[in-house]
């Protein structure tokens, strides 16, 4: 996927849509937010004298998505673009200065309710926050006791959960040796079948809400969940999930001159947090927003900031593709404000051997504004609010 961003040559993308009849009726293409910040999620596709080949990643969502259609992208980019990847979990920054930027948005409660909750998980959870510091500082937790501790602080901590997963993901693309993850490799791919299961097998419904906030198995149901997967990894998933994690933690939370050694986060304050760990703040501050009951109303609002940041950001790199690089496994999005690269659109159908064939050109333009809320995965549930996102119970005390 690099190597062919690189190289200048036209990219080929394809993307799952329930849309279809909407797009061709006003003409206009929209990005949503998401682990793409603010890119139209797509998988790469390969050119083959028989047809596209999607990559491993889109082949999931064609067997798995049947009620959508599906669009081919031709782009061909000014210039050879950078590979330069995007990480979801390190853009709290941006999260906490969009909240600061517009926090005028937000009713004087609604502000102190949204500062309130995000201090009552800090401090919930502050105990083993700490120790991941601690752990990444070179004082290991023992894995058992670490895996455990970790389940137990995800429901009050929710973003826990996504860099949990986020490291199994990494240990099982980077380790498996099964046949199929040979193949994927011999076309340079990573397996993303590996961490489908996991989550799937891991939370019920989850292949109907893709929500990481629920992602919290103990040790035991760890080593169960990884050994369905492929056995010959059990034995290490535990120390290395401690070790990665402990890590990842304290890169993503902290400030950039902060010691993690010397750090804690009991008694923690906002506006001292605002200083030294604004990246942890900013992620607090992003998913306790989606709890707030206006929050169709502050939607785009707060997104469309960061939307307008990062697509000023991926103009001024030359980057119209940008993809996911907490581990490049395949999530790749166009960036729709890009104002020097050609685009062509088609609908496809996909044949018995899996290849796409672009089957009906659309005239359609690429527009720099997200999606409404209620057409992206992150729509309201009955009562308002953004699912899989529901406010939890006050968060209590946790060891």
């Amino acid at each position: 996927m690099t190597k062919t961003l690189a190289s200048g040559r036209p990219i080929h993308l394809m993307h799952t849509t329930v849309a279809l009849d909407a797009i061709r009726a006003s003409g206009h293409l929209y990005a949503s937010t998401g682990c793409l910040a603010a890119a139209l999620y797509c998988a790469p596709l390969t050119p083959e004298p028989a047809g596209l080949r999607p990559h491993n990643l889109g082949t999931y969502l064609l067997e798995t998505k049947k009620h959508t259609r599906t669009l081919v992208f031709e782009i061909t980019p000014d210039t050879p673009v950078p590979p330069k990847g995007i990480d979801y979990l390190r853009l709290g920054a941006i999260h906490l200065r969009t909240y600061l930027t517009h926090r005028s948005f937000l009713t004087g409660p609604e502000d102190t309710q949204l500062r309130r909750a995000v201090l009552d998980r800090l401090r919930a959870a502050a105990p083993f926050l700490d120790a991941i510091l601690a752990n990444a500082a070179g004082k290991p937790t023992p894995d058992a006791e670490f895996i455990d501790r970790l389940a137990a602080t995800v429901p009050a901590f929710p973003f826990l959960g996504y860099l949990y997963f986020e490291v199994l993901s990494e240990y099982l693309m980077l380790n498996s040796t099964t046949p199929e993850t040979r193949a994927y490799a011999q076309l340079g791919e990573m397996n993303n079948r590996l961490y489908k299961q996991l989550a799937f097998s891991a939370v019920e419904g989850m292949d109907q809400l893709f929500d990481l906030s629920r992602f919290n198995p103990g040790h035991e149901r760890l080593l169960q969940l990884v050994g369905q997967i492929e056995a010959r990894l059990t034995a290490g998933v535990a120390c290395s999930t401690r070790r990665r994690l402990s890590h990842l933690f304290a890169n993503v939370a902290l400030a950039p001159g902060q010691d993690a050694a010397s750090f804690t986060f009991r008694d923690a304050d906002f506006d001292a947090l605002a200083a030294t760990a604004p990246h942890l703040l900013g992620q607090l501050i992003f998913r306790e927003m989606r709890t707030i009951d206006r929050y169709p109303q502050l939607y785009l609002a707060f997104e469309q900031a960061k939307a307008l940041e990062a697509w000023d950001y991926w103009n001024t790199e030359g980057i119209p593709t940008p993809f996911n690089g907490t581990i490049p496994k395949g999530e790749i999005g166009i960036n729709p404000a890009y104002p020097c690269a050609c685009y062509q659109v088609w609908v496809a159908e996909t044949c018995e051997r899996g290849l796409l064939h672009p089957v009906e050109r659309l005239h359609v333009t690429f527009l720099p504004r997200l999606a409404e809320l209620s057409m992206t995965a992150m729509r309201r549930d009955q009562a308002g609010r953004a699912a899989g996102h529901l406010p939890t119970d006050q968060p209590r005390a946790l060891p």
